[in-house]
């Protein structure tokens, strides 16, 4: 299937898979004339790629991930599981820093609203 296809068919944009490509998620075939093809199961790929996404992972994680899809094993499930985990904590990471910077934003807020209600009354 040709490009637009694909696109239609898992609801990305076409510039989305070319940035596919481009990061070594997704391969296509060239036609003579240079036109990308694609094979059928690349529609459950995307889809795969897309939920990857969702979780919050970048491209580059996504392909150390790939492999336990493309060459399923133990060694590759292992290194995949591994792989999620530390993006987990990474994640987790990430919210205690925020509930953090939350809370110095809620200190300014009451700061600035003690500061407001000096200023109405005098």
């Amino acid at each position: 299937m040709r490009i637009g296809e694909l696109a239609a068919r898992t609801g990305v944009s076409v510039r989305s898979l070319r940035y596919y490509e481009e990061q070594g998620l997704l391969a296509s075939l060239r036609s003579p004339s240079g036109h990308r093809r694609y094979v059928e199961g690349q529609v459950e790929r995307i889809i795969l790629i897309q939920r990857l996404f969702s979780a919050g992972l970048n491209s580059r994680t996504i392909v150390d991930l790939l492999p336990c899809v493309e060459s399923p094993s133990t060694a590759t499930s292992e290194a995949a599981f591994e792989r999620m985990r530390q993006e987990r904590d990474r994640i987790d990471r990430h919210i205690e820093d925020l509930i953090k910077t939350r809370a110095v934003l809620d200190e300014l807020i009451s700061a600035n609203r003690a500061h407001r209600r000096e200023l109405a009354s005098a």
